[in-house]
């Protein structure tokens, strides 16, 4: 009986678990900064010659929404409605083979972003998921500057443009957006976006031109925007991380909640890091160089938004001379070859939390299947036998135990009902009657949770990894991602659950097992929401489950199998415990003859 409670027990916390996260999501959200909270400087008070660094007259400031020149408290702005927040000039339109790109010239922000090979769903295969906009309470942009104490363009200066329609050719590799900025004492700066082919890996670079007659001095800062609303692929049943990341080398990877935005600024020194904003799937990231060492810092502005940015080492340019500053942008999928090849450690996005070390194989092992077969529906199932493969001595003990319950399951019922005001005396009853007919209580339970931890992480994989988006499978199936249009996969994983509790040995207690009856009908609800690649390896494990169960159970019934240490006890007897036979006596034409 202590199987049931087991299963009831591994079920009702899976379910809170789930139920826990949609609460997280749903109802701890950032509370709003009070307006006289100070501004926290990205940047150290002093510049390299020991005076203060200072925003020049004249030049546009953004304060509240980008690092600080200084200690002085920023001036907090009025809070305006999100389609209003941002300031818009002219719109430079890119095409590639991966993107739909808008770039504003003010500040040459990235302001729209469509991922051309991403459907937003099956049925709409033409309309691309948009990654980024700067409208509405999705609002997810990025940005990037030049900080120094003479002239520089921040992400608020206006930059000229060449043109404003771009298109990736044909054949060709790579596409460079130009953006103009100078002034008036002879800085210029042209901030260059470079697209290449089959890349979400995007160059950005802030050229500086020195023509004034004194040394340029300045930083390069980076920052994606962001409002803390829901990702829009989430549902009330799956819920999966929305917010900032950073990575290094010292700490790893590490989760900057909006809370944590809220609550504190980040600010630390990180070198060979890169910091993102990530959401189900997709991410948008900064990636300095290498053995470059950045500020990193965080702010929570008033009106909803959040920044997560970098701040590169202070340069000198000297007059007549030139210097550039370089950085990556990942605006794409959680592809994990692909972010493997961009950065150390951004794999690391594709989130498996604690049982990553369970994950990470499995996901190997699903990618195997799938290269193999060229279908990820297959992949799962091929996943789900090896899986019931390696555990499938475990599972043998498993249901072994429960068949044995169950034959017994009749005098377990009797002695509950002869001591059913002595417990004392009912747990001695029991210890005897399982010593009796060599069965062990726990032995249905422990092979069971063993696979617990794996079952949880292979939830994980088939929820976390991009490539099941939308992956077709057969029939009608079409996006494993989603839940099954016609709810056929979760009537099946009911009715596999009624088939197994069939198998089992029934509780002898009424209530649990009122309430193991009501769980085929619960679960079927319940999975009628999950994505479709999950219940497809439920109802394949279980129908393997039950096969193995039956199997087991028809040989114990009809007494063709025995368990381990009967196999044990008898070999035992067959060396050590089996008696002499007696000599047999001689044959009668002996007798007479020695006579």
């Amino acid at each position: 009986m202590d199987n049931q409670r087991t299963i009831l027990f591994f079920v009702l916390s899976f379910v809170l678990l789930l139920i826990w996260q949609a609460w997280q999501e749903d109802y701890v959200t950032p509370k709003p900064t009070p307006v006289t909270t100070p501004v926290v400087s990205a940047l150290p008070e002093q510049g390299s010659t020991g005076e203060p660094l200072v925003v020049p007259q004249g030049q546009t400031t953004g304060a509240q929404d980008r690092p600080e020149m200084s200690s002085t408290p920023a001036v907090k702005p009025t809070v305006a409605p999100m389609s209003q927040v941002l300031d818009s000039d002219k719109r430079i339109h890119v095409v590639t083979d991966l993107y739909d790109i808008e770039i504003d010239t003010v500040g040459g922000d990235l302001r729209k972003v469509d991922l051309l090979t991403y459907p937003v769903s099956a049925s709409t295969p033409d309309i691309p998921f948009r990654l980024m906009e700067d409208k509405g309470f999705r609002l997810f942009i990025a940005q990037s500057g030049l900080l120094s104490g003479s002239a520089a363009p921040d992400h608020h200066a206006i930059y000229q443009a060449e043109q404003l329609e771009y298109v990736l050719a044909d054949g060709a590799d790579e596409l460079k957006i130009p953006l103009r900025w100078e002034s008036e004492d002879g800085i210029t700066v042209i901030k260059t976006y470079t697209f290449k082919r089959d890349r979400f890996l995007i160059e950005v670079d802030h050229q500086v031109i020195n023509n004034s007659g004194k040394p340029w001095r300045g930083h390069q800062y980076r920052q994606l925007q962001r409002t803390a609303a829901a990702d829009s692929e989430s549902s009330f049943f799956i819920h999966t991380y929305t917010g900032g990341v950073i990575f290094s080398e010292e700490e790893s990877y590490e989760k900057i909640h909006f809370s944590d935005m809220e609550d504190e600024n980040l600010s630390r020194d990180i070198n060979n890091g890169w910091a993102a904003i990530i959401q189900h799937y997709f991410i948008g990231a900064w990636i300095p160089n290498r053995d470059e060492t950045n500020h990193y810092y965080s702010k929570a502005l008033d009106d909803g938004r959040y920044t997560l940015g970098l701040v590169s080492p202070e340069v000198e340019v000297e007059p007549g001379t030139t210097s550039t500053f370089s950085s990556g942008l990942y605006v794409g999928s959680k592809t994990q070859e692909r972010l493997e090849a961009v950065a150390p450690g951004l794999v690391l996005t594709v989130d498996y939390g604690i049982l990553t070390l369970i994950a990470e194989p499995l996901f190997w092992l699903l990618k195997f299947f799938h290269d193999l077969i060229g279908n990820w529906g297959w992949a799962i199932i091929g996943v789900t036998l090896v899986i019931k493969l390696v555990f499938y001595k475990l599972s043998e003990k498993s249901y072994r135990s429960m068949a044995n319950m169950r034959k017994v399951t009749p005098k377990i019922t009797a002695i509950r009902e002869r001591y059913i005001d002595d417990r004392q005396r009912m747990s001695q009853a029991m210890m005897e009657l399982y010593k009796k007919e060599k069965i062990n209580p726990m032995g249905g339970c422990l092979p069971m949770l063993v696979q617990i931890p794996v079952f949880i992480a292979l939830y994980w994989v088939l929820l976390e990894s991009v490539e099941l988006r939308q992956a077709d499978f057969i029939f009608w199936l079409n996006d494993l991602s989603t839940k099954d249009p016609y709810y056929v996969l979760p009537l099946l994983m009911g009715l596999t659950m009624y088939i197994q509790q069939q198998l089992n040995p029934k509780p002898p207690d009424p209530m649990q097992a009122k309430i193991m009856a009501a769980l085929p009908f619960i679960f079927t609800l319940f999975f009628a929401f999950f994505p479709s690649g999950l219940v497809l390896y439920w109802v394949v494990n279980a129908i393997l489950s039950i096969l193995q169960q039956w199997y087991i159970t028809r040989r114990i019934d009809m007494g063709l199998d025995d368990d381990d240490d009967d196999k044990k006890d008898k070999k035992g007897k067959g060396k050590k415990g089996k008696k002499k036979a007696k000599p047999k006596p001689p044959p009668k034409a002996l007798e007479a003859s020695s006579d």
